[in-house]
């Protein structure tokens, strides 16, 4: 017999970064994440919750952080993007929860996702990584 692997969610995503503070406000001010558990600066992890998966954020000068290497920027980010799955919402009322925190954002496009195909749209956190963001859109303003 063959076993195979069956993959159900993202787990959870690391995201070094040399700006803890504004990172952390971000995810959780902008976006609705939870802090959900801090360790001592020398480790230099923050965990928050995403739904049923955490973002880790690592900071580069700590224990974890050194692992990775070189900081993140502009031209040197530890990925691509990521997308977060978020609640319905009309575009309209998203786009202005986003510019009422001052984050820019593109035009929404459809893009296919774990679930098929859909409206999403791009934005970035303060150290440039770009998070897509994917949801039911609902109509009407809420």
């Amino acid at each position: 017999m063959t076993l195979s692997l069956s993959p159900l969610a993202i787990d959870h995503i690391v995201l070094r970064t040399q700006n803890l503070v504004p990172m952390k406000q971000f995810y959780c001010e902008v976006l609705g994440c939870v802090l959900e558990r801090e360790t001592d600066a020398k480790i230099g992890l923050t965990q928050l919750r995403a739904g049923s998966a955490l973002i880790d954020l690592v900071t580069v000068d700590s224990e974890l952080g050194r692992m990775g290497g070189k900081a993140p920027g502009p031209s040197g980010n530890n990925m691509d993007h990521f997308c977060l799955r978020i609640a319905p919402i009309n575009q309209i009322d998203l786009i202005e929860v986003l510019r009422s925190h001052g984050v820019q954002n593109e035009d929404f496009k459809v893009r296919n996702g774990a679930e098929g195909f859909g409206p999403s749209i791009y934005i970035y956190d303060p150290d440039g990584n770009q998070v897509e963001l994917r949801c039911s859109m609902v109509e009407g303003a809420s």
